[in-house]
């Protein structure tokens, strides 16, 4: 079903790896357009506060957000992501 990753390549090596492969197949910008006339999901997100410094919880909040975008893409929505 998945392709078996080859554990003896470092972690580093496969995340460029796969990043080339995301950016000569355009992917990202393709899984906004090929569901253009889908129905959209739009994920509101607050401004950014500058009371504190940057903290773990700031990295852990961004990715939730990014995981529930990804998830309703996969869904079959049109998910423009704007930061």
């Amino acid at each position: 079903m998945y392709k078996s990753i080859d554990l003896k390549e470092k972690p580093i090596d496969l995340e460029k790896r796969i990043r080339e492969y995301w950016e000569q197949n355009d992917t990202h910008n393709k899984s906004i357009t090929n569901r253009e006339g889908a129905q959209q999901f739009v994920f509101f997100e607050g401004p950014p506060t500058a009371n504190g410094k940057p903290g773990i919880h700031h990295v852990i909040s961004r990715a939730i957000k990014d995981s529930v975008c990804r998830y309703k893409t996969m869904q079959g929505f049109q998910v423009k992501r704007k930061a």
